[in-house]
């Protein structure tokens, strides 16, 4: 049975978080007289009264939540949140709710897909919105991604289950303390990461949103031109602090907290460190073969383009689909691959691909030696059948959503290259897709509405590993 108040509650505490945020763009609108004051106290207004229903309306001593409730409130958060949250880009300049609920929705999933241009000559608290946005979304897929998804066991996750994921009474300081430090661990790359920008020339309004998009592989710049607008050395900065944003905070913080080098001891970073590795040196070779750049550009070109693609972070750097057949297929799977578990970034990520190899090869033997009993290990623990059975089961919606969306898309007129690919990135939560309209050089602002909800829809599903939000279309979930 749903537990309706406290799901009321709770939905009422993410929307008094998100008023508070909304001070920050509200207070530097105040102090440089921009005039999206008046959007930024309405839409704080609007949100902190709903807020303050919800949380009366829902106050109870004791909240106790079941799988079904954990279910809809994971896929309820993401979405009420997105509807409040654009309320200040529809209320700035008009821009049409369409647009508004896709820029946020793109925002605190961490896609990077954009509608609006003239970046460089907009309101600075705009700026910053979009870049919190992002900087929330990261933290807040992190902290789902090692607490809640686990518990639920999608698609695999609960390989990754740490003490604080059963959600029982005795661990849920356990998992406030572990939500704490990593929200610590965040800040302080964020930090390390705009210092580095700012020692790269960016200005210290330039370094923050960066550092904010950067660490939560979100991808919104502060200029049309996006990366390529600032120096080699915040190019090579932001391929550092991407690439750190692609692995496991969980066990960034459990390094720190131990003193050893933990992340280099996993299998999945291991894998992830070898595929970045591979095919960016590989493309480099490429793009130095074609006499089109000098072996130091292409080297910082390709890495940065395959960490932000892979990271599904979307930077634009270069408009990589002209680089050739080669490029535009390499590319086309790096937005499917993503990185690892418990990062801020989308996609299948690196672990289900390393799992279903481990399973083809135990096929290939038991083809072999039809006796045999082979038992296959994933980080030095055996690869459970539950976990099996989530991992296929994600992977057929994972491509049966992109089919599906695709499908949508090119019913509302767009050509084929822009619909698969739209529905690719918005489901892999990478931002920029292939071709002329939507490519690493433009952006999503002339498709149809129709096509702009049905994107948004695709990147929170992507965002909450599908599974999430399938399990509630499922008649079973609504019978008590």
């Amino acid at each position: 049975m749903l537990n309706l108040r406290p799901l009321m509650f709770i939905l009422g505490v993410f929307l008094s978080m998100m008023a508070g945020f909304m001070l920050i763009p509200l207070i530097f609108s105040l102090l440089n007289g921009e005039e999206t004051l008046g959007a930024f106290s309405i839409s704080l207004l609007a949100t902190g009264v709903v807020a303050t229903l919800c949380l009366r309306g829902g106050q109870r001593r004791q909240l106790q939540l079941n799988i079904r409730d954990m279910f809809l409130l994971t896929s309820l958060t993401w979405l009420v949140v997105s509807l409040f949250a654009a309320l200040p880009f529809t209320l700035y300049h008009g821009i049409n709710y369409t647009d508004a609920f896709f820029e946020t929705m793109s925002g605190v999933t961490t896609t990077g897909s954009t509608v609006l241009s003239n970046l460089d000559q907009m309101a600075h608290s705009i700026l910053i919105w979009r870049s919190l946005l992002q900087w929330l979304g990261g933290i807040g897929f992190i902290v789902m991604a090692v607490a809640i998804l686990p518990f639920l066991n999608v698609g695999g996750m609960r390989l990754f289950r740490t003490e604080s994921s059963d959600w029982s009474d005795k661990t849920v300081p356990r998992t406030q303390n572990m939500a704490k430090h990593l929200f610590y661990v965040y800040v302080f790359l964020t930090f390390l990461c705009a210092l580095g920008y700012h020692w790269a020339g960016m200005s210290w309004f330039d370094a923050s949103n960066h550092a904010m998009t950067t660490l939560s592989t979100g991808g919104y710049s502060t200029s049309d031109k996006s990366m390529a607008n600032f120096s080699d050395s915040a190019q090579w900065i932001g391929t550092i602090f991407m690439f750190a944003g692609g692995l496991p905070l969980l066990l960034f913080m459990q390094s720190l907290r131990q003193k050893s080098l933990k992340v280099w001891q996993d299998a999945q970073v291991i894998g992830f460190c070898k595929f970045v590795t591979l095919v960016s040196f590989c493309l480099a070779l490429w793009l130095w073969s074609q006499h089109t750049f000098t072996f130091n550009d292409a080297i910082r070109l390709a890495s940065f383009n395959v960490v932000s693609v892979v990271t599904t972070t979307g930077y634009g750097l270069t408009d990589y689909s002209q680089w050739g057949a080669l490029a535009n297929i390499t590319f086309l799977f790096l937005m499917f691959a993503g990185s690892c578990s418990g990062s801020t970034s989308g996609g299948i990520k690196i672990f289900r691909f390393q799992i279903a190899g481990a399973i083809m090869r135990e096929q290939l033997k038991q083809q072999i030696h039809p006796s045999g009993v082979f038992r296959q290990r994933y980080n030095r623990r055996l690869i459970a059948d539950d976990i099996v059975r989530s991992i296929v089961t994600f992977f057929l919606l994972f491509f049966g959503v992109i089919v599906a969306l695709s499908i949508v898309l090119v019913l509302t007129g767009l050509d084929p290259v822009t619909s698969f690919t739209g529905a690719l990135t918005a489901v892999s939560n990478v931002g920029p897709g292939l071709g002329d309209t939507i490519g690493p050089a433009g952006n999503f602002a002339s498709l149809p509405d129709v096509a702009k909800w049905a994107l948004a829809a695709g990147m929170l599903l992507g965002r909450l590993e599908i599974l999430t939000i399938a399990v509630l279309f499922h008649p079973s979930f609504w019978k008590y």
